[in-house]
Formats: structure tokens, sequence, C-alpha cells
């Protein structure tokens, strides 16, 4: 069950890859706090309740319920457009995210640690390549606080692998760190905004002192 939850996290990152519409990839993040918040359940057996409780609140009320309706908020108050309008076609990004997979399946068969389990590995460096790749091929602002999130989701399957020694203080900066960079993040794409009207990067190219 453990493994069909990370396949269907790189389903959603070939899915992302395609889409072309900001609500669809509002949508996947909220999927993607699902799957880790029941991968987080299914992996973390031997942690105490405390420890637990705090990964279920940051996996599914943070990262499956307010970060996307927090995002969604934004992108409704800016009025800013529902297209994604990627630089490059979505067969690029395709074939990139099919090769990133298959390169991190093939890093993951080059490692043989005892606690690491090799399907986490393969997840989390996809979704952080694959984030940054969204990152860099996406021109509006609010594509790139989703595509952040996305980059965090698989540095938090990466520290799932090893979950079970990892102390509480962690979890709490994890979630503290998200929260405050998708805030910040949030909070400039209000002022871009009101300048560019459609929050695309490329407008920031007309900004001066």
């Amino acid at each position: 069950m453990l493994h069909i939850l990370l396949i269907l996290f790189l389903i959603t990152l070939i899915y992302f890859a395609i889409a072309n519409r900001l609500m669809t990839y509002v949508g996947i993040l909220a999927f993607q706090g699902v799957i880790i918040c029941a991968a987080a359940l299914l992996s973390l057996h031997d942690m105490d309740v405390v420890n637990l409780v705090t990964i279920i609140v940051e996996t599914l009320v943070v990262k499956a319920i307010l970060m996307p309706y927090f995002i969604r908020r934004v992108i409704l108050t800016n009025h800013i457009t529902r297209e994604a309008e990627p630089s490059v076609p979505n067969y690029v990004s395709l074939l990139f995210c099919t090769a990133v997979i298959i390169g991190a399946y093939l890093v993951s068969l080059m490692v043989s640690s005892p606690i690491l389990n090799k399907m986490f590995l393969v997840a989390a460096l996809a979704g952080i390549f694959c984030g940054l790749f969204f990152i860099t091929t996406r021109r509006k602002v609010i594509t790139h606080v989703i595509c952040y999130v996305i980059v965090e989701n698989g540095a938090f399957i990466l520290s799932l692998a090893i979950g079970n020694e990892m102390p509480v203080l962690v979890n709490l900066g994890v979630i503290l760190d998200v929260l405050v960079s998708v805030f910040l993040l949030v909070i400039f794409i209000n002022k871009v905004g009101d300048v560019t009207n459609e929050g695309d990067v490329t407008g920031l190219n007309q900004l001066h002192d």
C-alpha cells in the first residue's frame, strides 16, 4: 500500500507536467498532501503519539487543506489568469519528469542503506528535481509558490524514510519553514499582482527604481 501511495505521488508530478490550469495545480497540491499524510501514517508506526499527531496536522491540515485554499484565494483575489502558460511545451516537461523518475530509480539502486526505503528515495528525488524544473519553466509567480511547495513535499517524503528516528523539533522546524515561506511569497504576489495585473515574472523586467 505504501508503494502505491508513492507511485501516485509520481503520477501527480507527471500530471503536473502536462496540465495547463492553475486550479489543476492547486488540486494536485491538495492531493499530494493527502498522499503524504497517508504515507506518514503507514511508515511512522514506531513514533510516539505526540510526534504522530504533529505530522498528521502538518500534512493533512496544512499541506492538503490550508495551503491549497490559501493559494486559491490569492489566485481569485488578484484576478490572475487561470492559464499556467509554461515557457516550454508540455511534452518537454513530460519527457523531463520521466527522465528524472528513471534517474531517481537508478540512483536508488546504488544506495544500500538498511534504514532508507528506496521507494521513498525515488519519490523524494523526483519531487525535488521536478519541482525545481517547474519553477524554471513556469512564468507566473503564483506557480513558483506552488512548485516550491512541491519541492518541499519531496524533501518531506525523504524525511519520512527515517522519520521514526526524527525528533519532533525537526518536524516543527519543517512546518514553520513551509508556512513562513509560503506566506511571505503570497504577500509578494499580492504586491506584484497590483503592478503587473497577471503575476507574470516576465513583467518584472519592466520594473524600475
